[in-house]
């Protein structure tokens, strides 16, 4: 199995951590959209919404998108790349995505103790607790459609990626024996 596989869900829930692990454990190359952008423009993900507001920022990221999809990829994708429908059918279409799937609490208390100063604007202007919880009740649903699989991103990140991989093992023996979901 060579698909890219994408890894979506909210800051915090562990996308570029269990990506870089699982692309270690596929001998898979490992992009993150966002470090990829920054490094393409030579600007923070803050920089390109003050610039150009979150359309630009949006548009850009579908590029990107576009552009780290290839085969043997782990790509994890920033939280919001599932705002754009073409994202999402994007994702299911050229590979495989896994929703990394956490509670309000354990993702606000990931963000606090790796605080990313600076790399990412506040998407509401509210606490990061409140931010956090208005967030994931308007994407999870997306998350949700664009997802072939959903993770329980709570877990060490070894776990996460054994999930994973069982799940990657599961759908080749299905394609294997003739059987498509």
């Amino acid at each position: 199995m060579t698909q890219p596989l994408f890894l979506v869900g909210p800051r915090g829930c562990g996308k570029t951590t269990t990506g870089m692990t699982l692309a270690q454990a596929t001998d898979y190359q490992f992009v993150d959209t966002d470090q990829w952008l920054q490094s393409h423009v030579q600007m923070t993900v803050a920089e390109m919404v003050e610039r150009e507001g979150w359309d630009g920022f949006r548009a850009r990221e579908t590029t990107a998108l576009e552009a780290v999809t290839a085969p043997s990829t782990v790509v994890a994708t920033g939280g919001g790349i599932i705002l754009t429908e073409y994202n999402r059918h994007y994702m299911r279409n050229n590979g495989i995505v896994f929703y990394l799937c956490a509670p309000v609490s354990v993702l606000v208390d990931r963000l606090e103790a790796a605080p990313e100063e600076g790399l990412r604007p506040t998407l509401t202007g509210k606490p990061l607790s409140e931010e956090v919880r208005d967030v994931l009740e308007q994407r999870d649903a997306l998350y949700r459609e664009a997802a072939h699989y959903i993770v329980d991103a709570t877990k060490h990140p070894d776990q996460v990626v054994g999930e994973i991989l069982a799940a990657l093992s599961q759908a080749q023996l299905r394609q294997q024996g003739g059987v498509y979901t």
